[in-house]
């Protein structure tokens, strides 16, 4: 049952977008086309969900023991870059079509705020010593994924007919997609009491 609540809460409540505002770059600027949004969701799925997996094990394996946890946001930088590119080379050779479906997308997860924020969030939001830190951390940031895929794609749907609805001129392009994210935002909040 506590995973189940994580889970909500990660998609609805505290979305990583529209309450936390992390991958707010991603959201506006990859949000034009569904198809393009629910590419990114699923990168994003996959890639905050293996790098916050790597990041937790050096986290409690090499950090917390030795005592350096000062180095915690310089070590997950360049974990989740190392990872991003060893993630691309590997799809490159064994799964072109994968690699080709993610295009632009994988290399883009490298600078999602959203990432690393997750990863060290993770560190501060469970404790290390409870048996079950990996397991917790590895729900959380997948529920956390599916809450950004669930953000940018509603988004996304919502945005394609606004190109096609007489806008005032001052309102076409960001400012009006500044707006529905702000609706979208507060449609979200309703889900506040869930968990």
């Amino acid at each position: 049952m506590e995973y189940i609540l994580m889970i909500i809460a990660c998609v609805f409540v505290n979305n990583i977008i529209l309450s936390q505002f992390l991958g707010i770059c991603p959201f506006l600027g990859v949000s034009n086309k569904l198809g393009t949004a629910l590419g990114m969701g699923v990168a994003v799925i996959f890639v905050m969900t293996l790098a916050t997996l790597v990041t937790s094990l050096v986290h409690v394996y090499v950090l917390v023991p030795m005592g350096i946890e000062f180095l915690q946001t310089i070590a997950f930088i360049l974990i989740i870059a190392a990872l991003v590119q060893m993630v691309e080379i590997i799809l490159k050779k064994t799964s072109p079509s994968l690699y080709q479906a993610l295009g632009i997308f994988l290399p883009l997860i490298t600078t999602n705020c959203a990432v690393l924020g997750v990863a060290i969030g993770v560190t501060q939001k469970f404790d290390i010593t409870a048996g079950n830190y990996i397991l917790q951390s590895v729900v959380y940031t997948a529920s956390t994924a599916l809450g950004f895929a669930v953000a940018i794609c509603i988004f996304a749907g919502l945005r394609e007919p606004l190109a096609l609805v007489d806008v005032p001129k001052a309102m076409k392009g960001v400012p009006i997609a500044l707006i529905t994210a702000g609706i979208l935002a507060m449609a979200f909040m309703g889900f506040a009491n869930l968990a």
